[in-house]
């Protein structure tokens, strides 16, 4: 009866499946990537502390600086252990558990983190001011998780990620759709920063308003695909089908 229930669950995320039937999630492409993903880390990280945040006057600088270089340090760590084939096929569900980390920090935390440094030294807000943007613009990143989990939820339970739904087979073409709740907050987030960095003093500086708008709309991009890494990282867990080394 269990067995039954499980391949009836499995069911509703086998399309979730195709990133590791194509192997571009294997174990293996992960290692390889891991092993990148440590050198750039260590690379953004230095740019991080040498350039963001050399003449910044973010309230919270030590503290950001201090917390990132540990998490960055784990993970670099992490990356290179679980970059060896004797630990990744005994434990290939933590190995895509750092992926997820390890993707999340260098496309999206680190580049947050460095554009809003950015904004504290070309701006001259108060303390306060800053705070209270750091707090927004993360309330923003919450509120597109949410709703993007949100959604991907919903359309497991209504059977979107079924093999040959009809919503399966035509997942690709309408999928847009359903984001805009989510694109909508991330677009109000990215309005709210680019009418805070012109209203301080009338930035002008192209160049460095680019950069903070691709920081923070990357570290939003990456947090639209955080619940469908957390989603196949749930099923590595529960179904033996999502992994390539199973005892």
């Amino acid at each position: 009866m269990n067995n039954t229930k499980q391949i009836e669950d499995q069911r509703n995320y086998a399309a979730l499946r195709k990133p590791l039937e194509s192997g571009r999630q294997s174990p293996q492409n992960l290692a390889g990537n891991m092993v990148l993903a440590a050198v750039l880390q260590g690379g953004l990280y230095a740019l991080e502390y040498y350039v963001f945040a050399y003449a910044t006057d973010h309230p919270w600088k030590r503290q950001i600086l201090t917390g990132h270089f540990w998490f960055t340090a784990i993970l670099i760590a992490l990356s290179l252990i679980y970059s060896l084939p004797v630990v990744y096929r005994r434990s290939e569900k933590v190995q895509y558990l750092v992926s997820i980390l390890v993707s999340q920090n260098l496309f999206g935390i680190t580049f947050y983190i460095c554009a809003l440094l950015l904004i504290a030294e070309e701006t001259d807000s108060s303390a306060e001011s800053m705070i209270t943007f750091t707090w927004i613009s993360l309330t923003f990143g919450l509120l597109v998780f949410l709703l993007v989990f949100a959604r991907f939820i919903r359309k497991i339970r209504r059977g979107d990620y079924r093999d040959g739904s009809r919503q399966e087979s035509m997942r690709e073409t309408i999928e847009y759709k359903s984001y805009l709740p989510a694109a909508t907050a991330a677009g109000l987030g990215i309005f709210f920063i680019l009418q805070y960095v012109i209203r301080q003093n009338g930035w002008t500086d192209f160049d460095s308003l680019v950069f903070v708008l691709i920081g923070f709309g990357l570290f939003y991009v990456m947090l639209f695909i955080l619940p469908e890494q957390l989603v196949i990282l749930y099923c590595k867990f529960r179904f033996k089908s999502f992994n390539y080394y199973t005892k």
